[in-house]
């Protein structure tokens, strides 16, 4: 028996020396250890340094039924009463004039875009944010918002875009 205590205390021994000698330090805090990157850095370009509700676009007439509108130099006060009318009634929900809302705000627009663009983006905004690449901006920068078709007239339209000119 004596026997068996000296090489279950030698075992013993053994697997306490084998467990011993690498202590582990404790840190405090969390750490991260981070490796150095090789990649080079993207370049920007204009469309990553403005926002696509301040770039100025004044030659895409977009994508939809209208590709020419000829304004007069006189803003139609009836036409535009009307169209804030129909703003109030239809748009005012997500846009709001001189603030950024759910859309971009409807005050200066015409001097960022064309008027058919205008137009084109109120009567066919599903068109529009598929194909146009402003429209998709747009919609990026409003956080994915799509633009609801109110299943505005032309005349409606129009009518609206009169009230813009008058912002």
């Amino acid at each position: 028996m004596t026997m068996f205590k000296k090489i279950s205390f030698l075992i013993l021994l053994g697997i306490l020396i084998s467990c011993g000698g690498k202590e582990e330090k404790k840190q405090d805090g969390f750490q991260v250890q981070r490796q150095k990157t090789t990649e080079k850095p993207k370049e920007t370009t204009n469309s990553d340094i403005t926002k696509a509700s301040e770039r100025i676009d004044l030659e895409s007439k977009g994508v939809g039924p209208i590709s020419t509108i000829n304004l007069n130099d006189v803003i139609n006060e009836d036409m535009a009463a009307e169209g804030k009318a129909v703003y109030d009634q239809m748009c005012l929900a997500c846009h709001r004039v001189g603030k950024k809302f759910i859309g971009p705000a409807p005050n200066g627009i015409l001097e960022r875009r064309t008027p058919e663009w205008v137009m084109n983006m109120i009567l066919n905004p599903e068109g529009m944010v598929k194909e146009d690449p402003l429209a998709k901006d747009l919609f990026m920068e409003f956080n994915g918002s799509p633009m609801a078709n109110q299943g505005l007239s032309e005349e409606q339209a129009r009518a609206v875009l009169e009230y813009f000119r008058t912002l």
